[in-house]
Order: structure tokens, then C-alpha cells, then sequence
């Protein structure tokens, strides 16, 4: 594997969605970092389709900072939609991610380049080893899905993983090649493979602004991974079917000897509704898995692009 030089290139993505706030503060400290990179850098900074100050923020920061680049989105896209154009359009001879709230912390860069210069790894991942700051609720859940989705999926997810890792450009070029339109980077990380060292650190609240994760996107996120990186849900559906079908054959068989042996088989009105309302919950739940897949397979046929470009650094300059 080819070892960094002092002239290698590092492409610092930093996906941004009303980001006003905190950018200032993470712009310092990566200045301040970078000092003591064995590497140049270059910062790309993805706008998310903001709806503050932040693209203004960036211009700025691009007319006095050569190194600064940005790209605007015509819209929110997603931050796996600005995760993917930031990889697609770094320089670097490597790639890091990172979030401008300073959750991730740039204090840990130097050690993650001296880890690819010096071992024989594609990638340095980072993961928290706690969750303090944030609700009960949340982190119940999130240990949760990490149990469910590593019984139910050949990915193994490491808990507690962020977004934030160094990339060598074979292992950027391979993510890249995964250029499916519903996206979630953990999985596709770990699923194309290479040699990747685990940082871990405690965790570190934002900086400043507000959390753009909601309890509910949130869980919409974690379905996203499931039907990405699972087909379980679909053999549980298959389960239920073959389970109710079975309970049904038994039922009539048991209905047929009770009346042989003159026993009333009627069990009365409410009963049958409870049965009927409960198979037809379980039948509804079922053909939303099928809607879920189906749903996927629909939004990848379309062809649609990831994200649709706005602005970026050379536009403002040519202005």
C-alpha cells in the first residue's frame, strides 16, 4: 500500500445543514490541527441545502482560505447524499468525513495519518464508547438496533460508530463504485471491506446549533439500514405466512372433531373479531416489509441522481 509523503493531499469532507454556528469553531480548530499533519489539506464543505447563514459562511471562508472549498446543494438532499458528493469530489490522495459540530473531534487526525503512514491499514475508523449527553430513550434504542441489525445481517456493524474516518483512495474509489441511490455509509463501509483501525473516544456534545437528528428520522435512518443490509424482514413475512396457514389447517381440524364428538364449536362474535382484526394487523405489517422493499427496488429503476449541485467555490469566484 502506497505510505503517505509530506506532498500527499488529505480532502477533509464536512457534510453542513444550518451549520451557521458551529462552522466558525471547527474551522479554528482544523486550522489548528492541521499544523501538525504530516500531510496538505484541503476542507470540503458540503451545503446540505441550508436555510441560514452557512453558505454565506462559506463563501467567505473560500475568498480568504485557498484551501477551502465548498459545494451547495439545490436543495436538502441528505447527509448520505453529502457524504457521497463529498467523496466524489475530493482531490485528496485521502479522505476524511467529519461533522462541523465538533462531535468529532479533529484532535484525533494526526494520530489516524500517522496510523496509515505507519500501518498497514486502508482506513481509521472512529466510535464512541459512550453515549453521555444524550436522552435514556435514544441510547436504549440505538444499542437496540446495533444488537438487531448484527443478528439479522451478514455486515457487522461496529456499535457506537461515527461517520468519521480516514480513507486511503483505493477504499474512497470502492465506496464510490457502491453508487446506489438509498444510501447508508456504516453499512457500506464495512461491506467493502479493507483493513480498518478503530479509534474510540467518550462522547463530546456539539459545539454549537442544534442536533438535526430527531427521534423519528432517526428510526426512519435505521430502516433504511435494515432493508439495505437485510433480507430478514422478508423471511419473518414468509414466517407469519406459513405459521397463519398452519394455525388455520389446525383450526379446522379441531373444529372438525369438536363437531364429530357434539361439542358447540361457536365461541361467539367477539372472539372471530379479535382473530380477524389480529391476522389482518399481522398481514398489513407483512405487505409493509414487501411495500418497503418494493418501495427501494421503485426509487433505484428511477435513475435519479443523488444530488443536484447548486453552487460551488468556482462559480463564487468567477462572480
Amino acid at each position: 500500500m502506497d505510505k503517505m509523503n509530506k506532498k500527499d493531499l488529505i480532502s477533509i469532507i464536512v457534510p453542513c445543514y444550518n451549520e451557521e454556528e458551529a462552522i466558525p469553531f471547527f474551522y479554528r480548530e482544523i486550522d489548528r490541527v492541521s499544523a501538525s499533519l504530516d500531510a496538505d489539506i484541503e476542507l470540503l464543505f458540503v451545503d446540505d441545502g441550508s436555510s441560514d447563514g452557512t453558505l454565506k459562511l462559506l463563501r467567505s471562508l473560500a475568498e480568504k482560505d485557498k484551501r477551502v472549498r465548498y459545494i451547495s446543494f439545490s436543495r436538502n438532499f441528505g447527509k448520505e447524499a453529502a457524504m457521497y458528493a463529498g467523496l466524489q469530489n475530493a482531490a485528496g490522495d485521502y479522505a476524511a468525513i467529519m461533522d462541523a459540530d465538533l462531535q468529532d473531534p479533529p484532535a484525533l487526525l494526526p494520530e489516524m495519518v500517522r496510523i496509515l503512514k505507519e500501518e498497514d491499514y486502508d482506513s481509521v475508523g472512529t466510535r464512541r464508547i459512550n453515549r453521555k449527553g444524550e436522552p435514556p430513550v435514544r441510547t436504549f434504542f440505538a444499542k437496540l438496533f446495533y444488537r438487531i441489525i448484527n443478528k439479522i445481517s451478514k455486515v457487522q456493524f461496529v456499535p457506537g460508530a461515527r461517520d468519521f474516518r480516514l480513507m486511503t483512495r483505493r477504499m474512497v474509489d470502492a465506496v464510490l463504485s457502491l453508487s446506489e441511490y438509498n444510501r447508508f455509509s456504516k453499512g457500506i463501509f464495512q461491506w467493502v471491506g479493507f483493513k480498518t483501525k478503530w479509534l474510540e473516544y467518550k462522547n463530546i456534545e456539539r459545539v454549537a446549533g442544534k442536533t438535526k437528528w430527531s427521534f423519528w428520522k432517526l428510526f426512519k435512518y435505521s430502516l433504511e439500514c435494515i432493508v439495505a443490509f437485510s433480507t430478514a424482514p422478508l423471511a419473518i413475512s414468509s414466517f407469519f405466512g406459513f405459521l397463519f396457514c398452519l394455525l388455520a389447517v389446525i383450526g379446522i381440524i379441531v373444529i372438525i372433531v369438536r363437531q364429530l364428538a357434539g361439542v358447540d364449536s361457536a365461541y361467539g362474535w367477539a372472539s372471530e373479531v379479535c382473530i380477524i382484526l389480529f391476522v389482518g394487523g399481522v398481514q398489513l405489517f407483512t405487505i409493509g416489509i414487501l411495500g418497503q422493499y418494493l418501495s427501494k427496488t421503485y426509487l433505484e429503476t428511477k435513475k435519479r441522481p443523488i444530488y443536484l449541485i447548486a453552487e460551488t467555490e468556482k462559480d463564487n469566484k468567477k462572480e
